[in-house]
């Protein structure tokens, strides 16, 4: 082969045969832009099983967070020519996601609803085994998801991006369009008000708190099958303390 044939090859690949490169996400979505019909649902598997697990976690319900993650989808294949690259791809798809529960959180909190009981209805009871927990501690999961969903919603989703779902502050920050500092705040706060909730599960000790710097153990919170956020420029004095 001469050197002209081996530079003409696919970019990233090697000379010896090697498969290229699969291609990144910001590849995928100008390919989306460029209107291949695979690439956005190339994207979308990618990331859903993360997607799922916030939008769960964030929402506390299946199926709001089912839609909320539909919904956000559509609209990120809709508007994906107002992506400017000014973040990660994953970054956008998760800050379109977060938003969308915290809209069905809001809406729910502005027109509350109380179903009708029909003896089919069991949302106290996790539909699917946690994974890393075992039978016997459903009922430690369930306190926990309560007092995760009793936080208030801008300390929700801080605590599911940084401590449940493991994002570095700084990924956190530009997912819910706000400043380090601010999640670093919101989590403080989160933290210490499921330690007062959970002081009973705890047993006391002081190292156990979570304000503290110890996290609420992910396993304790449900996830998902494979498949909140302020938007940027929310104003910091609705932040409830």
């Amino acid at each position: 082969m001469t050197s002209g044939d081996a530079s003409s090859g696919v970019p990233g690949a090697e000379s010896t045969g090697a498969e290229p490169a699969a291609p990144s996400d910001a590849d995928l979505l100008r390919a989306h832009l460029d209107g291949d019909a695979q690439a956005f649902a190339v994207l979308v598997r990618r990331h859903r099983d993360r997607l799922w697990a916030v939008a769960l976690r964030t929402i506390g319900d299946r199926e709001e967070a089912a839609d909320a993650v539909q919904d956000a989808l559509l609209s990120a294949h809709r508007n994906a020519a107002k992506f400017r690259g000014d973040s990660a791809v994953t970054t956008w798809l998760h800050r379109i996601v977060v938003n969308a529960c915290l809209d069905r959180i809001r809406r729910r909190q502005a027109h509350p609803t109380v179903p009708l009981p029909d003896g089919n209805r069991d949302e106290d009871r996790p539909s699917a085994p946690e994974p890393a927990a075992p039978v016997e501690d459903h009922d430690t999961a369930l306190v926990v998801r309560a007092a995760l969903a009793a936080l208030p919603i801008e300390q929700r989703a801080a605590i599911v991006l940084v401590d449940v779902q493991g994002y570095p502050v700084a990924e956190a920050a530009e997912i819910l369009g706000v400043a380090e500092g601010t999640i670093k705040s919101r989590c403080a706060r989160g933290r210490a008000r499921m330690a007062l909730a959970l002081g009973h599960l705890r047993g006391g000790g002081d190292t156990d708190h979570p304000a503290a710097g110890n996290r609420p153990p992910p396993e304790t919170v449900p996830s998902g099958p494979g498949a909140a956020t302020p938007r940027p420029g929310s104003r910091e004095g609705g932040e409830q303390r």
